[in-house]
């Protein structure tokens, strides 16, 4: 435990070492809230609420979470650096889920900051609390998983661009595999029953259930297998090559 510390707080420190985490979470703020207060898209829809946040930031996060994780393994594995933490008394799983917890934990400061906006809606109407908190929870769980996913092909690859562009074509299939454009698309050559499974494995409807404020067990036991698959993935890709 001890081990698993010490790695959550090295690296969670590392990430406002450099400007890079400042510039990271401007870009992302700055970018939700323009597609949140859309001008003609906000005040067309007379509801002050968070309801075009959540829908927009999946979007967001195709791009964002992967440009978080590439550098997780892929940066330490090109400059040497895996080596000194390999040096330390720590098991792979441990160093897996040290970095992947302090990434998250980055992700959540970065949905934390954009509280801001909730306060304006609140200010502007009377939204709905319990959707906008479920919506937050959905939002964060959803980060876990894009992080997951980047935290496996980091690890798969030294080039930190390829990690990204692998990252972000994963995040995007599990996203887009679930609009109901792209369902009706593979209901003209797949049985239905085949497109019901796609449907039920993307992370798009498990998404727009816990953002409409219905929790119910079988979308966060999704979220969670998600992350847990690919978590464990990461760390038998390490174990293979013998990372630490």
């Amino acid at each position: 435990m001890n081990s698993f510390w010490a790695v959550f707080k090295r690296e969670l420190k590392s990430y406002f070492a450099t400007p890079l985490a400042y510039v990271f979470l401007v870009i992302f703020l700055v970018a939700s809230g323009l597609l949140t207060f859309n001008r003609e898209k906000f005040f067309e829809l007379r509801q002050a609420d968070m309801h075009t946040f959540f829908v927009n930031l999946p979007w967001l996060m195709i791009f964002m979470v992967p440009a978080t994780a590439m550098r997780l393994w892929a940066e330490e594995r090109k400059v040497g650096t895996v080596e000194l933490l390999c040096t330390l008394p720590i098991t792979i799983p441990q160093a897996v889920l040290g970095k992947f917890f302090a990434a998250w934990t980055f992700l959540g400061i970065a949905l934390a900051l954009t509280f801001p906006m909730v306060l304006t809606v609140a200010y502007l109407g009377d939204p709905d609390g319990g959707l906008i908190a479920t919506g937050y929870v959905a939002s964060f769980l959803m980060a876990g998983s894009f992080l997951a996913i980047g935290c496996f092909f980091s690890a798969v690859s030294k080039n930190q661009v390829i990690a990204f562009v692998l990252a972000g074509v994963a995040c995007a299939l599990l996203v887009f595999a679930g609009l109901p454009s792209m369902l009706n698309y593979f209901s003209t050559f797949l049985p239905a029953g085949l497109v019901s499974a796609i449907g039920t494995m993307s992370l798009q409807e498990h998404f727009a259930s816990l953002q409409r404020g219905v929790v119910r067990f079988n979308d966060v036991a999704y979220f969670v297998l998600l992350i847990a698959g690919w978590v464990a993935a990461c760390t038998v890709v390490l174990d293979e090559r013998k990372a630490c």
